[in-house]
């Protein structure tokens, strides 16, 4: 059994169809196995036989979509990529908190290490990690209203098959999965 993490697009806790209990009622009629959720926020850990990556995201994303109407996405890594990720430290120890706020966006598919231009002053790209396909950023959000507009640029740049979490939730994730 591999552990995994489905990083889901588009979440709204408020939604009853996107309440942790029923994201992972669907994972658990799947058939997988130590089903687990972390946050409110669309996280859902759990252990497959499956190895085939996208044909798993693909058989999610068709049960989310069937059985609750979800229709975001699904981006899956497996507790080894994420702890190898935690593991490289790619933000040279640096905490999350006001005014350096960490971000990592998981692509689905490889993306290009060569980032387009971006000058929003409120964002420091750390770089592109192509082991765990994430895009790696600081973001300052300590200027009273002033929203970086990374996620938006990311998006335009490679479309919608990305999905963001801060560094705390990546760490979270990879402690239930360890837990």
């Amino acid at each position: 059994m591999t552990g995994y993490a489905a990083l889901l697009r588009g979440i709204m806790p408020s939604n009853k169809n996107m309440a942790n209990d029923k994201l992972r009622g669907v994972f658990e009629s799947l058939g997988f196995t130590k089903v687990g959720s972390v946050l409110a926020s669309g996280n859902i850990v759990f252990d497959a036989a499956e190895t085939d990556v996208p044909a798993l995201e693909e058989r999610i994303q068709g049960a989310l979509r069937e059985q609750l109407g979800i229709g975001g996405g699904t981006i899956i890594r497996s507790h080894a990529e994420l702890r190898a990720l935690l593991d490289r430290d790619p933000f040279g120890g640096r905490k999350h908190e006001r005014g350096s706020y960490l971000i990592a966006t998981f692509c689905k598919h490889a993306a290009s290490a060569e980032l387009p231009a971006q000058d929003d002053p409120l964002t420091e790209v750390i770089g592109y990690d192509a082991d765990a396909r994430a895009f790696l950023a600081v973001i300052d959000n300590s200027v009273p209203g002033k929203t970086p507009d990374f996620m938006v640029w990311l998006e335009k740049a490679y479309g919608k098959d990305i999905t963001t979490r801060t560094w705390l939730t990546v760490q979270r994730i990879v402690k239930k999965m360890e837990g």
